[in-house]
């Protein structure tokens, strides 16, 4: 993105069962050309979904999801920058293998004792997103004497354990994680005070798209209405962050450009 703004990762639910609704493949893939078309820089494929209260899906469920997604993206945009929303290391090195370049573990390494090998072994990027327990139970443990530092400090935890795996510490971007074992007030600190998560010399992510802490800020109860509220946060956090992923990836690409060329100095 131009003039030093967060990079664009445009989310792909290929499954039925996420809190902001899926798709079904051709539906998924055309969603996620059109995405690239626009100028999302990158594309983020899940086969499960992983909110709060949400059941495990079969890794052999999960790989006819997101496979078949990835390849077909990349047969029609050779090249194209791909993550793969896992926290299973044999749906995640599949993914690598079928042209992803990133794995995107919402679990912090905590899932799938094998997740940071795979990740060393692949060579892939690592998004290490926060969070505590699986999303049955991860409300529950949103308890905090200091949100900011504890969470800091489980992913700092959780970057020491890639590391040691062999993952390339140049290779890992950090996630808060928003929403994940956290509550509005909470998820409100973190953004607050993100660019503690910056020092720390790891890009950052945040994955704030159409949440429940949005709707509960907003009065909005609809998922899918979120869009506008969520793109206002995207434009306060457009150079706070070095990654912002989204459901709506045209309209936040739309606004980027505009906020450049109507800077002082844009040409």
């Amino acid at each position: 993105m131009p003039n030093n703004f967060a990079r664009i990762l445009g989310i792909i639910n290929a499954t039925p069962d996420s809190f902001s609704g899926g798709a079904e493949r051709t539906a998924c893939i055309k969603n996620a050309v059109a995405m690239l078309d626009a100028g999302v820089d990158a594309i983020d494929v899940g086969g499960e979904s992983t909110r709060p209260g949400a059941a495990e899906v079969p890794a052999a469920n999960e790989l006819i999801r997101v496979i078949p997604v990835i390849e077909g993206i990349l047969a029609q945009r050779p090249g194209a920058l791909i993550s793969v929303d896992t926290r299973k290391a044999a749906v995640a090195r599949a993914a690598v293998r079928a042209g992803a370049a990133i794995i995107n573990d919402v679990s912090m390494l905590g899932f799938d004792p094998a997740m940071a090998e795979t990740a060393a072994e692949t060579g892939a990027g690592l998004v290490i997103a926060h969070t505590r327990g699986i999303p049955e139970e991860m409300n529950a443990n949103a308890v905090y004497s200091d949100v900011v530092r504890e969470v800091l400090a489980e992913l700092m935890a959780a970057v020491k354990k890639a590391v040691a795996a062999g993952v390339d510490r140049s290779k890992i971007i950090i996630d808060p994680n928003l929403g994940f074992a956290k509550n509005t007030a909470q998820n409100l600190e973190i953004l607050r005070n993100i660019e503690r998560f910056r020092a720390t010399g790891f890009p950052v992510m945040i994955g704030h798209s159409r949440k429940r802490f949005i709707g509960e800020i907003c009065a909005i109860t609809d998922a899918a209405k979120r869009d506008g509220a969520t793109l206002g946060l995207s434009v306060a956090l457009a150079r706070r962050v070095d990654w912002l992923r989204v459901h709506d990836g045209i309209g936040h690409a739309a606004t980027f450009k505009l906020l450049a060329l109507t800077e002082k100095g844009a040409e």
